[in-house]
């Protein structure tokens, strides 16, 4: 089954939808028309039934050239449809209803009015319904047919059983915390190539050539080495080469990386001069980018890892731009071994390594972790928890890690049907006729994987997954926000759209498609990436079908010859980007993506009032006419604007009526025009940048008029001002709360409305909330809500306060707690130690008060403690996480038996005075300690002390020392309540 029967099921679904509204409604030209319209719904509703039972044929070999050549029209006639309808919303307002005289007048006015665009829309939808009638006699004329397969029906059955059994468990599959783990069967490797890398008594630079098939692990071991060696050189850059090599490019990324550890003062400084050099590097000359980094690089030692180089005449243009520094380190990684030879220059100071398949013993090891990271809870319940992997599938997969993890994430769906799927995948795929060391053999299994087992829903989400270059981190809610704005997602099985989408992330996880890079602090997936062949296979298939039109992209794909209708910039080249979309038709284009400059995006080209989603996260180059043009599409559902330079939004945002999702964090916008309230299907507004201490202010209007269909607020100030909004009583589908500054008086009427809100929507849809109180005492007031809210999963508390609400140790359903580290004293730990669920628990310092106040209110703390912060034994059942984050941390004692299930412990500070007990900790995997910049020599001795001492531990935890913040170390400040 191909994974387009997926793309045209979703265009379907998503058409089906807009026409029964269109005929649910009773608009003056429907009255003309409505004939047109309902041929066309029951034609359209006819072919997505063929296409479903297309899907569930369990043609896993794919289908004839006839019946994808259909599967095209379909698709192409069901977007113009579309745009059709679109068409007809925003320019034809409802007609006018009621009764009386006067009403008739309107009406005859509307109509005259509307005469030109009715008969437009009309004969439009005329020649569509010939369209469908015409696509509907060709299947029959040229006998596209479904061969039914009923013994397959069990396979699609499972498939959706996948999708629907145990939803609230495949909504939180990815809830734990990433450790680092050492890759499997290249231990050896990776010890040998250690001792090179820390050997830098060579006079100049050295390089490391990895070589081996893709998806051997020539970047896992390269990043191994990156991740455990980077902080000790003075700057370090990675950098992955395109297929259509682009020096310009590699040289910005690689200067912008390099120039970042220079400013190693403060982080919001470091964002800031971060954004404006960013920007700087964007418009140099190729001149100027090499005398840059040639000058930066200069008497500095460096880490540069250069992944995937194609060609030999790549490298030595990279070469010849970096300076011959003592001690510096190159990592090569490329799948040529000719390459890697002409990487190498003297075999005295320079490596050539090549990547061998794994051992039979350690492939049997990755396939066994792979399917048990991947099954469910209840599986493992069921005593699935351990595979023994038959020889035939590891003959299949010959030792190459990708197939291994592919296949794994196969079976891992139905383990209690192992054997029966085993001997499927050997049937299908006799390893005597598949070498996965070949891209045909890989792509093979890549097909039977994707096509055996994904429903239809998956298979457009994994589609999706195109829109984003090689190796970029994707955001999980960037991701699954989009897919609901695509209308990939709808609601099914008393699932909402976004716990579908959620679960079908998770799935993505669980099959292996998509691999976890950062977990949040209450354990969910916050970022991931697509391994780069599994992503090379699924560009192929969405530009194959025109699913999603990439320009400038790490693969080289042809321009398409028919309409655009997703469109994906990820070119650096300016010249060249346009160049390509000037052959191209982008009057059709629905969804739009960039990465890189904002100089790309083909305003002129595009037919503004059809686009729906419009991603611009991290472009620079906002000009007013770029704005101007935003705000002309009328049915955009999703605007990220995150990191650009746009500081203000204008009052033409409220007729962007369909908008569903505003996203302007990290940028400079600090208000919002009174026209927000007049979108009424805003469900997301994200704001707020804290890098830098910007707010975002709601307009007076918001009071007068709630946005009552708003599930998230993030990044707002509230203050005393009399436009400030403080009552959120008529917010009533609010979840997410996120204040991060709050200046408001006790015992003014603000203040009160405040505390009564959160109390009202606590009570009923407030499920996450954030408060930065720089000097209301405000937090301190929540301790007298009557009716406490029992139902948050998260709260983060910010500020000087000094008391924690007592009622938060009732709060059952609490996953994710922080708190100001000034209440952290051993009567808070033994307040909260009995919350059952609390997996991450948090005291940060981040405040807009000076560390002096912080030291006085610690020292207090610590004198009340009795001079130690004692972590008692028994409770804390589900925590995983702790975090402290202080200039001062007092001593820390962890007795018997305390914190059971704790599997990391983050500590940063400027002063330590000890940590006891730690070997109590059974659980314990990670130590990470984070040294600032004002530590004294006592406090680095008790790190190293602890850090030699952790190996002895019966558990032996890793532990990770950072000397300096802002050299790697982890940024503190709060977790974005999104």
């Amino acid at each position: 089954m191909e994974l387009v029967v997926g793309a045209s099921e979703a265009t379907m679904k998503a058409l089906l939808g807009k026409l029964g509204n269109l005929l649910a409604q009773e608009y003056a030209l429907i009255r003309g028309v409505r004939g047109d319209i309902q041929y066309i719904s029951d034609e359209m509703a006819s072919i997505h039934a063929f296409l479903t039972n297309l899907s569930s044929s369990g043609n896993d070999d794919g289908h004839d050239a006839q019946t994808k050549d259909w599967m095209k029209q379909v698709r192409d006639i069901a977007y113009d449809m579309e745009d059709c309808v679109d068409d007809f919303a925003h320019r034809l307002r409802h007609d006018p209803r009621g009764d009386g005289c006067l009403v008739e007048v309107y009406r005859a006015l509307y109509e005259i009015y509307t005469c030109r665009p009715r008969r437009d829309i009309a004969a439009k939808l005329a020649e569509l319904k010939n369209r469908a009638q015409q696509v509907g006699e060709r299947r029959l004329r040229y006998g596209v047919v479904l061969n039914p397969m009923p013994p397959q029906r069990e396979a699609r059955n499972g498939a959706t059983q996948v999708g629907n059994q145990t939803t609230g468990e495949n909504q939180v599959a990815g809830r734990r915390l990433i450790t680092v783990k050492e890759p499997i069967g290249v231990a050896r490797a990776i010890e040998k190539l250690e001792a090179w890398m820390k050997s830098r008594s060579h006079n100049n630079r050295g390089v490391l050539a990895i070589h081996g098939f893709g998806g051997g692990g020539k970047s896992t071991i390269a990043a191994a080495l990156y991740r455990k060696h980077g902080q000790k050189f003075d700057c370090r850059a990675w950098v992955t080469m395109p297929q259509k090599f682009d020096d310009r490019a590699v040289l910005r990324s690689i200067l912008s990386q390099v120039m970042l550890p220079a400013t190693a003062s403060g982080g919001g400084d470091r964002r800031r001069r971060g954004g404006s050099r960013h920007a700087k590097i964007e418009t140099m000359s190729q001149e100027q980018l090499i005398k840059g980094l040639k000058n930066h690089l200069q008497n500095k030692s460096y880490i540069l890892v250069v992944d995937d180089v194609r060609s030999a005449e790549a490298w030595q243009t990279i070469r010849q731009y970096l300076p011959d520094e003592e001690g510096s380190r190159v990592v090569v990684t490329t799948r040529f071994e000719a390459v890697a030879g002409e990487c190498i220059l003297d075999r005295q100071k320079d490596m050539l390594h090549h990547v061998d398949r794994l051992s039979d013993e350690d492939a049997k090891r990755l396939f066994q972790e792979s399917v048990s990271e991947s099954m469910t809870s209840s599986d493992k319940m069921l005593g699935q928890a351990h595979i023994d992997v038959s020889r035939e599938i590891l003959d299949l997969c010959k030792g190459l890690p990708v197939a291994i993890v592919t296949i794994a994430g196969l079976v891992a769906c139905k383990p209690q049907a192992f054997e029966k799927q085993c001997a499927k995948i050997c049937v299908s795929l006799p390893p005597v006729s598949v070498d996965c060391h070949t891209p045909e053999g890989m792509t093979r299994i890549l097909n039977y994987c994707y096509n055996s087992l994904l429903p239809a829903d998956l298979k457009t989400c994994s589609l999706y997954l195109s829109v984003f270059p090689k190796d970029s981190r994707i955001s999980r809610k960037r991701l699954t926000r989009r897919w609901i704005a695509e209308g990939f997602i709808s609601e099914e099985h008393g699932q909402s759209m976004k716990e579908r989408a959620e679960t079908n992330f998770n799935l993505l996880i669980r099959r292996n498609i998509l691999k976890p890079v950062d977990h949040s602090s209450d354990g969910k997936v916050k970022t991931c990436q697509v391994h780069d062949m599994i992503l090379e296979y699924i560009m192929s298939k969405s530009s194959e079908e025109n699913f999603i039109t990439v320009v400038g992209g790490h693969w080289l794909m042809r321009t398409p010859s028919n309409k655009v209708r997703r469109l994906s910039i990820h070119s650096s080249d300016v010249k060249h980007a346009k160049e390509t979309m000037d052959r191209m038709n982008l009057s059709h284009v629905r969804s739009v993506t960039v990465f890189g400059s904002l100089n790309q995006l083909p305003f002129m080209s595009l037919k503004l009032g059809i686009v729906q989603v419009l991603d611009l996260e991290g472009c620079k180059g906002f000009k007013k006419q770029h704005v101007k043009d935003i705000f002309k599409m009328l049915l955009l559902k999703y605007l990220n604007l995150r990191g650009t330079d746009i500081n203000s939004i204008p009052s033409k945002i409220g007729k962007l009526r369909y908008l569903e999702t505003l996203d302007i964090r990290d940028t400079n916008v600090q208000k919002l025009p009174d026209a927000i309230v007049q979108l009424e299907r805003l469900t997301s507004i994200l704001g707020g940048n804290t890098m830098a201490q910007v707010t975002l202010k709601l307009p007076a209007e918001a009071t007068k008029k709630p946005l009552r269909t708003l599930h998230i607020l993030s990044g707002i100030e509230i203050t005393g001002e009399p436009t400030s909004v403080n009552d959120f009583h008529g917010y009533t589908a609010l979840r997410k709360l996120g204040i991060h500054k709050l200046q408001i008086q006790e015992g003014t009427p603000g203040f009160k409305a405040l505390l009564s809100s959160i109390q009202y929507i606590g009570g009923s849809s407030l499920k996450n909330l954030l408060i930065n109180d720089e000097s209301s005492g405000f937090i301190d007031a929540l301790d007298s809500l009557t009716s406490p809210p029992r139902y948050f999963h998260s709260i983060q508390l910010y500020g000087m306060f000094i008391k924690v609400p007592r009622w938060i140790a009732h709060l059952t359903e609490l996953k994710n707690l922080t708190l100001s580290v000034t209440v952290l004293r051993t009567d808070t730990l033994e307040l909260l130690q009995k919350l059952p669920r609390m997996f991450c628990l948090i005291f940060s310092s981040w405040t807009s008060s000076k560390d002096l106040d912080l030291v006085d209110i610690l020292e207090k703390n610590k004198s009340d403690s009795e001079g130690q912060i004692l972590v008692k034994h028994g409770g804390f059942d589900c925590l995983k996480l702790l975090r402290l984050d202080a200039p001062l941390l007092p001593l820390l004692v962890f007795s018997e038996r305390a914190m059971g299930n704790l599997e990391r412990l983050d500590m940063k500070f400027n002063t330590l005075e000890g940590v006891f007990g730690m070997d109590n900790l059974a659980s314990l995997r990670e130590v990470h300690m984070t040294a600032g910049e004002k530590a004294g020599e006592i406090t680095k001795s008790i790190v190293r002390e602890l850090e030699a001492e952790a190996g002895k531990y019966a558990n032996t935890p890793r532990v990770v020392v950072y000397e300096l913040a802002g050299r790697g170390s982890r940024s503190h400040t709060p977790n974005d309540p999104e």
